[in-house]
């Protein structure tokens, strides 16, 4: 058996840059290609293949004569590649040889045979000759010396076919090592090993699904404990899944499938009523589309929601700061700032009002806020109302450059670059260094919802 030359072809060098291919939905051809030749090179040496990796710093050019310097009569070269197209729902794997060689287009149905058993859920568009693209011909294909076959393994612009690739990189690359190798045997006349059993695939147990309280006429799956819906249904929730390729989705019986759990960061709440094995789903109903994590904005809960939320997880809450609820809907109302997204962030701050840091519960001080001249304790507020008042006029100082209502009590208001963070994530690395600080408020302020029934 000879050795396998393997390239990520993702690309051209132009005066030194590397062109990155493709570039869909924040990633790249580039990105892509070289972590799963990565995983396919790992898996030829666990097998004792000898493998030589073209360097990503090559050309196309470059990168044949890389391999015809060094190549030899029993290797074989591929290089992966996936493909791109205006029509995002253009998808599959296709192995190209050059025209006109029976005995390379057998190579390559091999090659693509032994990709698809490993990953059936990747449709085949089959063996081609280059001649079938719209070159007219592939340089790989030609003017590599040892036998060469050009690999596409999906298309980049399908959401399917990206979230295999992004997902299933393991199951990819054992289906490319799997076929590499039995190319290598067939040209060194080495015993080609049978061909592992197509798998069948898994039966997954059928589930209800509620949505705002009404039973939907088609069954979700469960899978692995996870339940997942129609992608039909989530259409009709008014989720747009097209730029989110890291929500999982899987094809089921000609159906695709969506992770529900994932739905959340959509506004979607998502429960389990394990008794009827249901899954449960409520859109919003209150809150505009966009707005979720708007700090500007108007609060939809009532005064006693916001108890029983504080209350719900922790139970001594409100023995200190009855009140607490009130004078966050009071004073954000004054200033324009969304008390919900307040409340939710003091519920961060101080593990809902247990304190237990370096603030103390005297300080009336409920969103970790600094002194002037770096006090370790923060800031201290002569009543619980002035502390919610100087942690709404922090927020509008982030989120807003309109002139306060009332008088300025938050000592660090006027350090803040007005206007510098409208939305909750851009907090992060703001008011804390947390890079996950934006994410933890909106997480809250999700289950206050939920709690409120509001999502």
């Amino acid at each position: 058996m000879g050795r396998i030359f393997i390239s990520a072809g993702h690309g051209d060098r132009i005066n030194g840059i590397t062109n990155p291919g493709a570039v869909v939905a924040g990633t790249t051809e580039a990105r892509e290609m070289i972590l799963l030749r990565d995983f396919v090179v790992a898996e030829l040496r666990s097998r004792g293949v000898e493998v030589l990796t073209v360097p990503d710093t090559l050309n196309l050019s470059q990168s044949i004569d890389w391999i015809n310097a060094r190549g030899r009569r029993d290797d074989v070269a591929v290089t992966l590649r996936a493909d791109a197209f205006s029509n995002p729902s253009v998808r599959g794997a296709t192995a190209y040889y050059i025209t006109g060689n029976d005995e390379r287009r057998r190579n390559a149905e091999l090659v693509l045979l032994s990709l698809i058993r490993r990953v059936p859920q990747l449709p085949s568009r089959g063996a081609k000759p280059d001649s079938d693209t719209g070159l007219g011909s592939l340089p790989f294909c030609r003017f590599v010396v040892p036998p060469s076959l050009v690999l596409i393994v999906g298309f980049l612009t399908n959401p399917d076919d990206r979230f295999i690739l992004q997902n299933q990189r393991r199951d990819l690359a054992l289906g490319v090592a799997d076929g590499l190798i039995a190319w290598s045997r067939s040209i060194s006349g080495s015993p080609v090993p049978t061909p592992t059993p197509t798998p069948t695939q898994p039966t997954y147990e059928a589930i209800d699904i509620r949505i705002n309280g009404q039973n939907y006429v088609d069954k979700g799956i469960l899978v692995s404990g996870n339940a997942y819906i129609p992608i039909d249904l989530v259409d009709q929730l008014g989720v747009d899944l097209s730029k989110a390729p890291n929500v999982r989705r899987l094809d089921y019986r000609q159906v695709v499938f969506v992770k529900a759990v994932e739905l959340r960061d959509y506004n979607v709440a998502v429960g389990w009523e394990a008794s009827t094995r249901t899954v449960l789903l409520r859109s919003i109903v209150k809150i505009c589309p966009g707005t979720l994590d708007r700090i500007m904005g108007q609060g939809v809960t009532t005064e006693v929601q916001l108890n029983i939320f504080l209350k719900n997880n922790n139970d001594a809450a409100l023995n200190q700061f009855p009140d607490i609820a009130k004078l966050y809907r009071e004073e954000g109302s004054i200033e324009g700032v969304n008390y919900d997204i307040a409340f939710s962030q003091m519920c961060l701050e101080t593990n809902y009002l247990r304190f237990g840091g370096d603030v103390q519960p005297s300080q009336n001080n409920f969103a970790g806020i600094g002194d002037v001249g770096g006090g370790p304790q923060g800031a201290t507020f002569p009543s619980a109302r002035i502390g919610v008042r100087a942690h709404i006029q922090q927020l509008k100082a982030y989120a807003s450059t309109e002139p306060l209502v009332q008088e300025i009590v938050s000592p660090r208001f006027r350090f803040v670059t007005r206007g510098i963070a409208p939305l909750v994530s851009q907090l992060s690395g703001r008011w804390t260094a947390d890079p996950q600080y934006g994410e933890k408020i909106t997480a809250i302020l999700r289950k206050l919802y939920e709690s409120a029934q509001i999502l």
